[in-house]
């Protein structure tokens, strides 16, 4: 596989046919993809926990949260793991930039300053990840599992959790309501 053929760097939008209960109308910010496999963080499953309750537990300050700030399940893998999806470099710690201008920070310190109100504006922290093994997503693709689309900031960030899959496939022009489990390939 060369490198034009990986996905990373995109949504990942679940088919209406996908029946697994961890993936069923879930939209995943594909972070790393390659011939070992891929990586990917679920940005609609928003939990029951909320930001400021994490990071109380975490012994942070956390004056400056919004009330309404909650976290994200990112995934059936490692779900005690932290990600923070957020714009803006800041120099953390630990931050891989994901696509122009977007970046992925798993320490400590970028959680410490949102709390603070000094962190990044526009964030979302997400719990867990979705891994598949080498050839596995290319498979669940070619079996008609998944769509793939660039991402959008707009449905990352400021659109309704409840929102993102319908807008998700809306940006292949694709009426979801219309779309069914069988594939077809030439």
């Amino acid at each position: 596989m060369s490198d034009e053929d990986y996905l990373k760097h995109q949504f990942l939008v679940a088919m209406p046919s996908l029946e697994d209960e961890n993936f069923t109308h879930t939209v995943s910010l594909l972070c790393e993809h390659s011939d070992e496999g891929a990586i990917g963080l679920v940005i609609n499953r928003p939990t029951d926990l909320k930001l400021s309750e994490m990071m109380e537990q975490m012994d942070l300050e956390h004056a400056a949260l919004a009330d309404e700030a909650i976290v994200f399940w990112g995934g059936p893998v490692q779900p005690e793991r932290g990600f923070v999806v957020h714009r803006q470099p800041g120099g953390w710690e630990s931050s891989m930039e994901v696509a122009r201008g977007l970046y992925i920070t798993t320490s400590r310190d970028i959680l410490r300053a949102i709390g603070l109100g000094e962190g990044p504006d526009d964030y979302i922290v997400v719990l867990g990840y979705a891994g598949w093994g080498a050839g596995q997503l290319e498979s669940e693709i070619m079996h008609n599992s998944w769509l793939n689309t660039p991402v959008d900031e707009q449905i990352l960030f400021n659109m309704p959790a409840r929102d993102r899959w319908q807008a998700a496939t809306r940006l292949l022009g694709v009426d979801v309501t219309q779309l069914t489990g069988d594939a077809g390939h030439a």
